[in-house]
């Protein structure tokens, strides 16, 4: 059962099913993406415990995958204390990882890992304190949000009072918890998909993919490419890292680890204990994608991490309110050598800047990849049917 059916729990459900699995997909909204491949669909108020429980009291899933961050995690600890169905990781991992307050205390505090300054604010005077001992540039963020909804870069202090407005409405429930953390100067980020699955021996080993590089406007991913270029040294921590937070968060299946880094030094961001949106890339660069890597491990499957060829991805955006969707320029898009284009298949409206596909891309270097995949995305338009 997947809590939540976007674009990624959509690529998830048709791995499992590859795999002879049965599937239920739920969500907040009918038709959502995963809902339209899945055996079975639901929708629910996946931040109501009584629905949850009542649900999965129902199906009876073995397994249940949470899939978003808006889900009531509370309930998911005590299905699984019931032994009810077991949580992808855990139960655990998914409460810690839905608010970053939980998940910055647990690598900073717990296990010692290098991270930006940072404060936790819950109203407008705090904010200013925090700024007051971190400086500026500063990034604001509500505690629990995803694709960059409610961050801002505070450059000075006339930005405060509009960045509280935009986290408090940003966030995916409703809270006035924000965290401010010191603008990092870095090189370059990355998600260091890493994956917890049985080895040879029956044993629980971590494996990595080759590094995602990626950019990023407000918060939100635009195009990403694999592999990122690292010095040995920073491919080093950055496995370091990965290990330590996920082997702290512990269960089965993929993991999205966010990463600053400058030279060999890496910092620790956040992670995502599911498959990333920046990780899209691996459609079309890996022998087996991050959604197919995830849904092998949750069995208890062999895994294979390997690097097929260098790739791009670039999202498709809707670019108006309301009505049905149709997509002039695929033909187009499609004739760019080694492109692909994912459509979605968001239901009614393509809101302005609501993800609507993504192009991917392989190609012999990166360079050429990205621009591949951009040009393929530039040539698909989603418009009014």
């Amino acid at each position: 059962m997947l809590l939540g059916s976007g674009e990624l729990g959509k690529e998830v459900v048709i791995a499992l099913m590859r795999l002879g699995v049965e599937t239920i997909a739920v969500d907040r909204y009918e038709n959502a993406p995963a809902q339209q491949v899945a055996h079975r669909a639901y929708t629910i108020d996946m931040t109501d415990p009584a629905a949850i429980r009542a649900l999965v009291e129902k199906e009876r899933p073995d397994l249940v995958v949470p899939e978003i961050e808006a889900i009531a995690t509370d309930e998911l600890l005590r299905i699984e204390a019931e032994s009810l169905a077991t949580v992808i990781p855990t139960a655990r991992a998914t409460r810690l990882t839905m608010n970053r307050e939980g998940i910055r205390r647990l690598a900073a505090e717990e296990l010692g890992l290098p991270t930006s300054p940072y404060r936790f604010a819950d109203c407008v005077a705090d904010v200013r304190a925090a700024l007051d001992d971190i400086g500026y540039p500063a990034v604001m963020k509500p505690v629990m949000s995803s694709s960059g909804h409610g961050q801002s870069v505070l450059k000075t202090p006339d930005d405060v009072q509009p960045a509280w407005d935009y986290a408090c409405s940003g966030g995916r429930v409703a809270t006035t918890r924000v965290i401010v953390e010191g603008f990092i100067d870095f090189d370059y980020e990355i998600t260091q998909l890493t994956v917890r699955a049985k080895g040879p021996s029956g044993d629980v080993e971590t494996y990595f993919c080759e590094p995602v590089g990626h950019r990023q406007i407000d918060g939100d991913y635009v195009k990403s490419w694999q592999p990122q270029p690292m010095t040995p040294g920073a491919v080093k921590e950055a496995h370091r890292l990965a290990k330590a937070v996920t082997g702290a968060l512990g269960g089965l299946g993929i993991f999205g680890v966010e990463l600053f880094v400058k030279g060999d030094k890496v910092l620790f961001s956040e992670v995502s204990p599911r498959p990333h949106d920046t990780g899209m890339v691996t459609l079309a660069t890996q022998r087996l994608s991050e959604f197919e890597l995830h849904a092998r491990a949750i069995l208890g499957l062999p895994v294979d991490t390997t690097l097929l060829r260098p790739g791009a991805s670039a999202v498709i955006y809707g670019k108006f309110d309301g009505g049905p969707v149709s997509y002039p320029g695929l033909d187009a898009a499609l004739q760019v050598p080694e492109t692909d284009v994912r459509l979605f298949g968001k239901p009614a409206a393509a809101l302005p800047h609501r993800r609507m596909g993504v192009a991917v891309a392989s190609a012999a270097d990166v360079n050429t990849a990205l621009q591949r995949a951009e040009l393929a995305a530039s040539l698909v338009k989603a418009t009014h049917a």
